[in-house]
């Protein structure tokens, strides 16, 4: 067991995060790793009305007892999303932690502080991490250029990006990109982050609701099958390197702006992908960890796992110390 003041913070047993995840994020993959010792996230975009959010909460508040967390996509989207309802049903709900991400979440601490809940903000640089602790967040996710989702428009990597964040902040730093096994957290807790946030390698259990297309694309896929898409429209997302995703870079070589991209990029089509295995359809995230993705384990097998490789890691680099 690694006791960090990130499992401190959020009162887990493992320094293991699930991060929000667009219509993955749901009860029964957040129970599972919240139940498996890390924190679980169900991930409030996905659900098209905030009814059937509180229905969600509440389904995985029947399904665990342990710590977990909602995420609120603070980024622009084409739908209406309004913060503050889902914010709202969180503290309603009785929910502790609360992941935002996209957009600073400046305008909603006040809110979510006075409601006592612990504030986890991701941000996809360094420099980012130092108003995250001036506006009273209580960690900090910092992801690297490797990450699946959304890595911001910086190339830096996660070894260069976490030792800057460690460097800039004193609140707790979670690392991101390209972590799915026990030597990846070892190295970031090496780093002086507090423990570790993946998206990519918890598509590939077997409680995530994704279609099983998807993960055993993932279990042959290698570390150059993704791509950066939406960077010409400021809005970079490293997906998988699909049909849709190769139309999609197309079309932005060729000088196409948001309005003709919108019909391809939009959330809308990722259905098509994750419940019907339409592995062509959509772009969907995906990041370069999924090279390391072998096998589709349990959440508490992949957990158990993690932690024995962290462990076997140490002694290893234990052995090689001399006197």
């Amino acid at each position: 067991m690694f006791k960090t003041r990130l499992t401190e913070l959020l009162g887990i047993e493992h320094p293991i995060i699930c991060g929000g995840m667009f219509r993955l994020g749901r009860a029964e993959l957040a129970a599972a790793v919240s139940n498996a010792g890390g924190l679980g996230i169900i991930t409030a975009a996905t659900f098209p009305d905030e009814e059937s959010f509180r229905k969600e909460l509440r389904l995985l508040k029947s399904l665990t007892n342990k710590p977990f967390g909602v995420n609120i996509n603070l980024f622009p989207t084409a739908r209406k999303f309004n913060a503050n309802d889902y914010i709202a049903i969180s503290i309603d709900e009785g929910v502790q932690i609360i992941e935002t991400s996209g957009q600073s979440p400046e305008q909603y601490m006040d809110q979510l502080k006075g409601a006592g809940i612990k504030v986890i903000h991701k941000v996809p640089g360094a420099q980012y991490a130092k108003t995250c602790e001036r506006i009273g967040c209580d960690a900090v996710s910092v992801v690297g250029n490797e990450t699946g989702g959304h890595p911001g428009m910086s190339e830096v990597g996660t070894m260069v990006m976490i030792r800057r964040a460690v460097e800039n902040v004193t609140i707790p730093v979670i690392a991101g990109g390209g972590i799915v096994d026990g030597q990846g957290l070892l190295a970031a807790l090496s780093m002086g982050a507090e423990g570790v946030i993946m998206g990519t390698r918890f598509v590939a259990t077997q409680e995530c609701p994704a279609h099983s297309a998807v993960k055993d694309w993932m279990q042959n896929a290698t570390e150059d099958d993704t791509v950066i898409v939406q960077k010409t429209i400021k809005s970079p997302t490293r997906v998988a390197k699909n049909g849709m995703a190769l139309r999609v870079l197309e079309m932005e070589q060729s000088g196409a702006g948001l309005d003709d991209l919108m019909p391809l990029i939009t959330g809308t089509r990722n259905p098509s992908v994750y419940s019907e295995g339409n592995l062509d359809d959509a772009i969907w995230s995906c990041g370069q960890a999924v090279g390391l993705v072998e096998d589709i384990p349990t959440c508490k097998e992949l957990l158990d796992r993690i932690m024995h490789e962290a462990s076997v890691s140490l002694s290893r680099i234990n052995s090689l110390k001399t006197a």
